[in-house]
């Protein structure tokens, strides 16, 4: 691979590589690597949040690298420890396989699996046996194990640690012992797990193992994407809905949008978003849609938003509000220029309660700067409307 495409894998919607990206690039320059994404066949349903790791491992792909797809129908049933009163019911052979064929089902937007290795960690774990299990148990101390932050904060509130819990890291990190792997992907909450796999490598087989995390998104609303807080953005989700949940995101969370899910170059992005954040919004949800869907259904949802969050509630009839300068602020807009506010202390009132809104794009902060560029519609409150022209 050239050093240029071997930065991209490596940084863009990247939060840590460990040991560091230094000797990993020099490995990838050398030769192929292995790597591998550990998945527990649990059913579950992929959102924008799981779609981060798939589409890494997509780009080793795509590289030529040896990608694995490791189902974790071994250490299933144990269930990684979440902190939860009851643990996870023992799954049947037939489950994990329905289960996984509708995860594959999901995957399949973003993972070419032509190019992917599926391999199952039962296959290892379960030939363990009692000396096996002792010479595992020998390669770390109990206050290692207890290190995790769940368990950390177990102990402070009292609260039990089960030793099957405590032996699930070493399980899952026996995977990099059995597959040699060069390097494991995974989220960044993930990373004690996969930094046990490094620590037993090294112990059996005198190799090294990288490990790359990579960020935790938030939804919708600023939280963290989560099906528990309703701000998710489900893969299997039709082309307007998607389009739609983007163009509802915060602002702040565009940047990260950008690097992660599209390949649009960052300092464009950057750029984009300072001039116009709404017209970077368009563009950002078109890619997405694009990328899960296609092209044509990234147009389609364009124009389906417009016509329903946009034009639907703008009346025929509004004044015209002429802005000399190329940038305004909105307080000064609303109050000074268009009079729908009688002072700036009102127009920040009307800010704080979301009643304020440029071409359908709701704006939530009083510093906000408007970049005039063609005609824009500023809406007050329910029934104040002018069209923005420069």
């Amino acid at each position: 691979m050239s050093s240029n495409g071997i930065d991209s894998i490596l940084t863009r919607g990247v939060a840590q590589v460990l040991p560091s990206a230094k000797t990993l690039t020099e490995l990838m320059q050398k030769r192929k690597i292995r790597l591998y994404l550990g998945i527990d066949p649990t059913g579950a349903f992929l959102t924008l949040g799981h779609a981060v790791v798939l589409k890494k491992l997509q780009q080793f792909a795509d590289a030529g690298h040896d990608v694995i797809l490791l189902i974790g129908n071994g250490t299933v049933r144990i269930g990684d420890p979440t902190g939860r009163d009851s643990t996870r019911p023992v799954l049947t052979d037939e489950e994990i396989r329905k289960n996984f064929q509708d995860w594959k089902s999901q995957a399949e937007k973003i993972l070419d699996f032509s190019k992917i290795t599926i391999k199952y960690n039962g296959d290892w774990l379960e030939k363990l046996n009692y000396i096996d299990m002792v010479k595992l148990l020998g390669n770390v101390t109990i206050q290692q194990l207890l290190e995790r932050d769940m368990f950390q904060e177990r102990i402070k509130k009292g609260q039990p640690i089960f030793g099957h819990e405590i032996i699930y890291p070493l399980l899952q990190g026996y995977d990099s012992v059995a597959m040699e792997v060069d390097l494991e992907l995974g989220g960044t909450d993930q990373t004690f797990n996969m930094l046990m796999g490094r620590t037993l490598l090294k112990n059996y087989k005198k190799r090294e193992k990288w490990i790359l995390s990579v960020p935790i998104i938030n939804g919708t609303d600023g939280r963290k994407m989560s099906k528990s807080y309703g701000n998710f953005i489900a893969l299997t989700d039709e082309a307007n809905e998607i389009f739609g949940k983007i163009m509802s995101t915060k602002d702040e969370e565009m940047m990260m949008y950008f690097e992660i899910f599209t390949e649009i170059d960052l300092e464009e992005a950057k750029n984009l978003i300072l001039e116009n954040p709404r017209n970077a919004k368009v563009k950002l949800a078109k890619a997405i849609v694009s990328w899960l869907h296609n092209e044509k259904s990234a147009d389609e949802a364009e124009r389906d938003f417009v016509q329903k969050f946009v034009k639907k509630e703008v009346p025929d009839q509004m004044p015209d509000f002429l802005v000399e300068e190329d940038e305004i602020g909105i307080l000064t807009l609303i109050s000074k220029i268009c009079k729908f506010a009688n002072s700036n202390s009102e127009a920040r009132q009307l800010i704080a309660g979301n009643a304020v809104s440029i071409d359908g794009e709701n704006i939530t902060d009083p510093k906000y700067i408007v970049k005039i560029s063609g005609e824009m519609v500023l809406k007050v409150g329910k029934r104040k409307f002018g069209r923005i022209k420069k």
